[in-house]
């Protein structure tokens, strides 16, 4: 039936008290969105620890070779743009389903391309999951969790990243260290990302849509069903018939956003730090194991584990970092955070120019830990401040913008190196982190507990 402004008005009260309330079951769906990280970490930063092998049994030029390890980044902007769209057109839980189970297709796929020209192919069109995922899962999160916890459980993201890349150099170490065929190790670290996929899979399918996005839509009946079932509420101030909504246009996101200075600025920084982050990992930390070798720091065993205990620290860094967000706010982890991995990078290029390679694992712990702080509310700032009925759109654009510059770095990268060297190209990097720190200081309002509508 078409809507009347009683129901209208209902809507908005029955919005209001449901991201305004406390949700006993958030944090298991929190977790359950997270825990899609360690796929992503997996796949998108498996291949960085695999491409000496790769390179090995097909010597690809520096183009190709880029092209192979930044396809699922590129994948993984179009993913997010239409993802982030489509969660708000057709629901949240139609997308986390699907994307799961394209993703475990492609990501067996990986394993059994007969070139460097097809796992390029293949990661691109395996990104397309992955950033529609990321973007439904802050959606799910932020209908899902009160103000304050749903943001210590988005900056969590960094820490299942981190996890993720622990787990699969611990893989690596151990298929190496049982003698495994160089050309066998990348195909099977590579398709493995289906498992944990399959796994969550699993774990999700039997959770609602959101209460949140039912009312939106609509579909009042059935929100009212679903908010009993998971808070024991049956938002009495919506009326028992279900009513007409016009489905929200992505060009409305930006005028609504445009409409609140709060939201405006907030919004304008998350995307200058997802491009800063994105900038300033995808082009150094990524390729971290690749350059250790290049500059003789160990063998490719050594380098392995020394990369594995890099990330530990930046584990470490990434579950302190949301923990202490509520005491300094999303200005000061950011702050923080870019201003550490300025000094790291110039110290790493430092290194790089007078040949003391034994500073750069140092350098590079420091920089990841800066890193995995100041990445860690990129994405969780636009999707709190997003209207609900704008929330996907808003998460997949803020993730555009961390795989936009992660494609194009990873990419070129290689050739950079190759071009102008190891420390110049390091050099070259630091205006990542000041770009992010100087938008953190005066962009950046604190925005720590915002008050949706």
């Amino acid at each position: 039936m078409s809507a009347t402004s009683e129901d209208m008005t209902a809507m908005e009260q029955a919005v209001r008290h449901l991201v305004t309330r406390y949700n006993p079951k958030g944090s298991r769906i929190g977790w359950l969105m997270m825990a899609s990280i360690l796929i992503e970490a997996w796949d998108l930063y498996s291949i960085a620890f695999v491409l000496i092998f790769i390179t090995q049994q097909f010597h690809p030029d520096p183009l190709l070779l880029g092209l192979a390890a930044a396809g699922t980044q590129g994948g993984a902007v179009v993913g997010a743009l239409i993802g982030g769209w489509l969660t708000d057109r057709v629901g949240r839980r139609v997308m986390f389903l699907s994307t799961m189970v394209m993703f475990i297709v492609f990501a067996l796929l990986q394993a059994v391309v007969t070139s460097v020209a097809w796992l390029a192919v293949v990661r691109l069109i395996l990104g397309i999951p992955l950033g529609s995922d990321i973007a439904n899962g802050y959606t799910y999160i932020m209908d899902a969790m009160p103000k304050g916890e749903r943001e210590v459980m988005g900056n969590r993201w960094q820490f299942m990243f981190a996890v993720g890349q622990v787990m699969t150099l611990a893989v690596v170490t151990i298929f190496i260290l049982s003698g495994m065929p160089h050309a066998l190790i990348w195909r099977v670290t590579l398709g493995m990302g289906a498992v944990p996929a399959a796994i969550i899979l699993f774990l999700r399918h039997d959770l609602p849509e959101t209460a949140v996005w039912l009312v939106r839509r609509g579909r009042f009946r059935e929100a009212k069903q679903v908010a009993a079932r998971q808070f024991g509420d049956d938002l009495a101030m919506l009326p028992d018939h279900d009513i007409e909504v016009a489905r929200p246009r992505a060009t409305e996101f930006l005028a609504a956003t445009r409409a609140d200075p709060v939201r405006w600025r907030a919004t304008l920084f998350g995307w200058i730090a997802c491009v800063a982050q994105s900038g300033e990992f995808s082009t150094f930390a990524f390729y971290i194991p690749t350059l250790f070798v290049m500059v003789g720091v160990s063998s490719i065993l050594g380098t392995t584990l020394t990369t594995m205990g890099l990330y530990v620290i930046a584990a470490i860094s990434g579950w302190v970092g949301p923990l202490i967000t509520p005491k300094i706010g999303h200005r000061g982890i950011s702050i923080w955070g870019f201003g550490i991995v300025a000094v790291s990078l110039l110290v790493a290029a430092g290194a790089l120019y007078t040949g003391t390679t034994i500073l750069l694992p140092f350098a590079a712990a420091a920089m990841l830990w800066g890193h995995y702080w100041d990445a860690s509310n990129c994405m969780t700032i636009p999707s709190v401040v997003a209207r609900p009925q704008y929330r996907g759109t808003a998460a997949g654009f803020a993730y555009m913008f961390v795989k936009l510059p992660a494609f194009l770095s990873i990419f070129l990268f290689p050739s950079l190196f190759a071009a102008i060297g190891q420390a110049n190209a390091t050099l070259l990097v630091v205006i990542f982190p000041l770009a992010g720190l100087l938008a953190a200081i005066f962009i950046l309002p604190e925005i720590y507990g915002f008050e949706q509508d």
